[in-house]
Formats: structure tokens, sequence, C-alpha cells
């Protein structure tokens, strides 16, 4: 007996022969024939350029370099004045989140007054 999966129940059911060696799902076979070009000048290949067009100089000995020394200041506050500003205005937004919340939870305990 053979057997095909319905798309409908998402179960296997028993099928004919033809229909169980000619599934649904599959495309009839694609010619490997090049399409016609479209455009009149063609476009460039990948293979055509190297992968290291756009790169400039690499950076990353540097940096390293830069954020490994040992100078005692954490490596989040490494590059100065906009770090620092970064780092503050993150922990007051934190702090000030933090506060809101407490309040908004204690006015929330507490009954109202009619």
């Amino acid at each position: 007996m053979y057997y095909k999966f319905s798309g409908f129940t998402q179960k296997l059911m028993g099928a004919w022969a033809s229909d169980a060696y000619s599934p649904q799902g599959l495309k009839p076979v694609v010619s490997t024939e090049a399409p016609p070009i479209i455009f009149a000048t063609p476009t460039k290949l990948t293979s055509d350029s190297t992968a290291y067009d756009y790169a400039g100089k690499n950076k990353v000995p540097e940096l390293q370099k830069f954020f490994q020394k040992g100078d005692g200041v954490p490596v989040h506050l490494k590059r100065g004045l906009p770090d620092q500003m970064l780092y503050r205005t993150t922990m007051a937004l934190t702090v000030g989140g933090t506060i809101y919340c407490l309040i908004a939870l204690y006015m929330a305990s507490q009954p109202r007054n009619k």
C-alpha cells in the first residue's frame, strides 16, 4: 500500500501509486539555462572585487591596548567625558525610576478618602 501526507488532516493517508510518487509540493524540473540579459550594461560580479575595498586602518590592536591599560579607571569610563555623561545619566534615570515606582506602589496601597 502507498501512503501520502494529507495537508488538511496533517496525517498519512492511503493513496494510489501515482499520487504517492508525485507529491504535491514538488515543482517540475527547472531549466539550467541562464535567463537573457535584461540590462544593456552588465553588472559587476562579486568575484571581481576584493573583500577589503571598504576597510580602512585596523584600529582593534590600538583599542585593545587603550582599554587594557591598568590605570584604575573602569572600562565603561575609559573614553572620558562622553562615557561619564552616559553613566551618570543612566544612574540618575535608574534611581529616579526606582523612586517613582516606590511612590506609585505606596500611593496604590493607600485607600482613597471619599
